[in-house]
């Protein structure tokens, strides 16, 4: 499966996917209003990936002075997102992409090899895009301890 690689000055591929509540969520509600912080993350509830929400939302209102938006997306259902949401008590907004097509725009799909079967699963991605919908940042592979802290240094640079 070839994939995509995103890199900083690309216009970021549009989407709509619907959020925990089952809303729809359009990127381009975003422009020229906040700066988007998309990050792809496996799955809901697994130890990396809380972790990794819980960073971002402990930081949500020091994005929020930057006027930036932290979405994470992954292929968990809605109903999935919103326990997950709940149970951690997460405040970064949640988007469904259960068929990866979002994940294959983005380039986060990666063949892994699970119990000697190959899978497709979700790279730990993370992409900063400006208020005019450009990457400023795309980082594939990254880990999830200290990454929401990493990404709120880059977004306090963004002229």
């Amino acid at each position: 499966m070839p994939s995509v690689r995103l890199t900083a000055g690309m216009e970021a591929p549009h989407f709509e996917l619907p959020d925990a509540d089952m809303e729809t969520f359009a990127l381009t509600s975003q422009r020229d209003r906040n700066n988007v912080v998309l990050y792809f993350y496996p799955r809901d509830d697994t130890p990396g990936c809380t972790m990794e929400a819980n960073e971002f939302s402990e930081l949500e209102e020091e994005f929020a002075k930057f006027d930036t938006a932290v979405i994470g997306i992954s292929r968990d259902d809605c109903l999935s997102h919103a326990s997950f949401r709940d149970k951690h008590g997460l405040s970064v907004l949640l988007l469904s992409d259960p068929d990866a097509r979002v994940c294959k725009r983005y380039g986060v799909m990666v063949e892994k090899e699970v119990d000697g079967h190959k899978k497709h699963v979700v790279q730990r991605s993370t992409f900063i895009i400006d208020k005019q919908g450009l990457l400023r940042h795309a980082m594939y592979g990254v880990h999830a301890h200290g990454h929401a802290q990493e990404i709120f240094n880059l977004i306090k640079e963004l002229k």
